[in-house]
């Protein structure tokens, strides 16, 4: 499944933006402020509200007023999505539209919908609607012999500040809630912490796919040594290129029970743990485990990769985000390494605008001279440095 557009409607300094046709692999530039982190934050609300409920996921945020852009011209959050998904043979494009409000400082979902067409004309169907937690979702939609009047509609109700499709996404009948709550689940949207990482971990817990923290990179680092080694042989020779020094890296489990990393220097005999290996090692082995996951997030979104790492290595790193994203993960990395960005290419790139207390965003392929500049053999990141990115840069 892929994400094909978002519409975002007073989401903090969001006041009304479109981003449309997204492709496997978008970088975000934009100054400090102009809203690359809210704008990541979008699936990350989601998921919190998946997880537990919208005034949960709203207070994290510091509560409805927060998160409601300052000086909109409504009093309602709109978050909407539209992807593709197969059904019933077809790959449809499904738009999922989530509206917020707020009465006596208590959220709750003024309106939740899923949608599509299901056939080649017509406008889409509403296989789930609820309002203020009531509201019906289709129990055989998937059935394309029957027209749509004859769908069955079966009714129910929900706590008004919780997703419909937390609920109804459970069962299977309900074929497109089912499908965009697993898509929500697997989302991966990395706060990735150097320290978290580091040190002596319980050798149990999830093992299979990193954490948003990276605070099970030795369990993962295990599994992929034990059940996936070819994919851990490429991670190493990836490394032993990247990083001066690195020979092997080791998943060990110490004699006091306790699961940790050993990397071995070629200059010297003895091993050492990874207390003693430098950030930048540390976090590229991180990414390394991260992209090379058998099983890929259909979402994967990162900040500012560049921190901690060699600027000559961000366009290698560049083309492991771009391969992460052909092999089935969607990538949205947000940067301020034009080294990273010379290795983007045109519809890769947009860049955000502060323009009046509110973000416009805007997309490399649209502007003509960035596009002609492209075409006679530039690269993006010298152009952004150049001030082509026209509003990117801090005022």
């Amino acid at each position: 499944m892929k994400i094909e557009s978002i519409r975002l409607k007073n989401f903090k300094v969001f006041r009304d933006v479109h981003l449309k046709d997204i492709p496997p692999f978008l970088i975000v530039v934009g100054a400090n402020g102009a809203g690359k982190t809210s704008l990541f934050d979008v699936f990350g609300f989601l998921h919190d509200c998946l997880k537990g409920n919208v005034r949960q996921a709203l207070d994290s945020r510091g509560r409805f007023r927060e998160v409601l852009s300052r000086d909109s011209d409504g009093d309602t959050i709109l978050i909407e999505i539209q992807y593709r998904m197969p059904i019933a043979g077809v790959n449809r494009l499904v738009t999922y539209s989530l509206e917020i409000g707020d009465k006596n400082n208590i959220p709750y979902v003024k309106r939740e919908i899923l949608r599509y067409k299901r056939g080649r004309y017509g406008s889409p169907y509403r296989f789930l609607d609820f309002e203020n937690g009531q509201g019906f979702a289709i129990t055989n939609e998937e059935d394309f012999q029957r027209s749509d009047e004859d769908l069955d509609r079966e009714y129910q109700s929900v706590a008004s500040d919780t997703l419909a499709i937390k609920g109804l996404g459970q069962f299977e009948k309900f074929k497109a809630a089912n499908a965009f709550r697993q898509l929500i689940e697997q989302w991966h949207v990395s706060d990735f912490h150097i320290s978290s990482a580091r040190g002596r971990k319980e050798p149990s817990g999830d093992s299979e796919h990193l954490s948003e923290s990276g605070d099970n990179l030795p369990l993962v680092a295990r599994y992929m040594f034990e059940q996936h080694p070819e994919q851990f042989k490429k991670i190493l020779e990836t490394m032993s290129r990247r990083v001066p020094g690195v020979k092997t890296i080791e998943p060990l489990l110490t004699a006091d029970g306790y699961l940790t990393l050993r990397f071995q220097d070629g200059a010297f005999k003895t091993p050492f743990l990874d207390r003693y290996v430098s950030d930048g090692t540390i976090k590229m082995f991180a990414y390394m485990v991260l992209l090379h996951d058998p099983a890929p997030h259909p979402l994967l979104c990162v900040e500012e990769p560049e921190n901690q790492l060699y600027p000559t290595l961000m366009q290698e790193l560049a083309e492991e985000f771009r391969g992460y994203a052909l092999r089935g993960g969607q990538v949205l990395v947000s940067t301020h390494s034009p080294d990273f960005l010379n290795a983007a290419e045109l519809d890769e790139v947009c860049w955000l605008v502060k323009k009046e207390g509110g973000t416009e965003v805007r997309r490399a392929k649209d502007d003509p001279q960035i596009c002609e500049y492209m075409a006679e053999g530039d690269q993006l990141g010298y152009l952004w440095k150049q001030g082509f990115f026209d509003g990117a840069d801090p005022q």
